[in-house]
């Protein structure tokens, strides 16, 4: 696969579960909130590093950082037959969606933001899920689009 590709289809899968979270917890009480876990990260990076952020910069860089990263990782879906890229997507969201769920406190993240209640936890798997299906959907239609 194409790494231009690959990676535009992997920030489409980040994408969707940065706006899934940002929609659904402005609604659902018992959401995940996938936004605190990634600013929690961001300031235990910085002290770690010896740097203190301002309150106000955290969640942009959290958001930024999250795009980033699960940009990268999703583009993983990429890589290898292209026959296989719809299971790979899908493992690689259920893999992120669960360590989503049982790392963070291990972390030294909490365990609120996505362990809160058994619906925090299925639609924390849920929205990593998506992630990987939309990034295979996209590797997909770039392919039959612009990649033959």
């Amino acid at each position: 696969m194409n790494y231009i590709k690959a990676l535009g289809s992997g920030l489409a899968g980040a994408l969707s579960v940065t706006l899934i979270n940002e929609s659904v917890r402005r609604f659902v009480p018992n959401a995940p909130r996938l936004d605190l876990l990634g600013s929690r990260a961001v300031e235990k990076s910085a002290s770690a590093m010896g740097y203190s952020l301002p309150s106000s910069a955290r969640y942009p860089v959290a958001i930024a950082g999250d795009l980033l990263s699960n940009s990268l990782y999703y583009s993983m879906s990429g890589v290898g037959k292209e026959k296989n890229t719809l299971l790979k997507g899908a493992l690689l969201g259920l893999a992120a969606g669960v360590g989503a769920v049982a790392l963070p406190d291990k972390m030294g993240l909490g365990e609120q933001p996505t362990n809160k209640t058994g619906q925090t936890q299925l639609l924390t798997v849920a929205y990593y899920l998506v992630g990987g299906l939309v990034t295979a959907a996209t590797a997909r239609f770039l392919t039959d689009r612009f990649f033959k």
